[in-house]
């Protein structure tokens, strides 16, 4: 999962900690809220995506840099 520092004993006593806290009742709205969370920033990873793709000029001449400044040409 993340490599060597989280195994699966670390992830079930993660899991137990939160039920603690939270409780068994809160739960499930724990887990609709996040999940809310999730979809709304993935669909604005899209968005952002899709604007990045229409809005960026694309261009042939490698004399343009980033930053917009030009080198001179030979």
């Amino acid at each position: 999962m993340f490599g060597n520092a989280f195994g699966w004993p670390h992830l079930i006593v993660l899991l137990v900690i939160i039920l603690l806290l939270f409780g068994a009742p809160k739960l499930p709205g724990l887990a609709r809220s996040l999940g809310q969370s999730m979809r709304i920033f993935r669909g604005e990873m899209k968005t952002m995506k899709d604007e990045n793709g229409k809005d960026v000029p694309v261009t042939d001449d490698p004399a343009t840099e980033a930053d917009g400044t030009t080198k001179p040409k030979p």
